[in-house]
């Protein structure tokens, strides 16, 4: 990806994110023989740098798509990164999780405005509710920041 694909995601989610600090430690650099940077995504809207991927994703969407919503399965970050980005730009989010998934997680789905659709815990079971959620709704599937037509 070049500069000017870089800058344009940037402004596309810029809107949605908080600007993260960049922060180095004099221990770990001395240890490591070198400078290490670490970008505190923990510092993130919702905790992970998911966020980032989501609301570049949704974003892309034609109007169109927008309005019939989207759909992921996941067991946490990427279905609160999701559900947080789609309630940010009014799309609606329907996410798949499995019945094992933290409540807290859950919690967080939730609190974004994500209606979740409980699975079993396979891969294979996640994937199939998932596809007929997005059938169901006309929704697009969007997997880890990926939009899945």
């Amino acid at each position: 990806m070049n500069k000017e694909a870089l800058l344009e995601v940037h402004n596309r989610v810029k809107p949605y994110i908080h600007r993260t600090p960049v922060l180095s430690s004099e221990l770990i650099n001395e240890i490591s023989g070198c400078k290490v940077y670490f970008k505190c995504e923990n510092f993130q809207k919702m905790g992970a740098f998911k966020m980032r991927g989501a609301a570049n994703a949704i974003s892309k969407l034609s109007d169109e798509q927008k309005n019939k919503g989207v759909v992921t399965h996941s067991s946490g970050n990427f279905a609160q990164a999701l559900s947080l980005a789609a309630k940010k730009i009014g799309v609606k989010a329907y996410i798949v999780m499995p019945e094992s998934a933290p409540q807290v997680k859950k919690n967080a789905v939730r609190t974004y405005d994500g209606e979740i659709f409980e699975s079993g815990s396979t891969p294979k079971e996640r994937e199939d509710l998932a596809e007929e959620v997005r059938i169901e709704k006309g929704a697009t599937l969007m997997y880890l920041g990926k939009t899945i037509i």
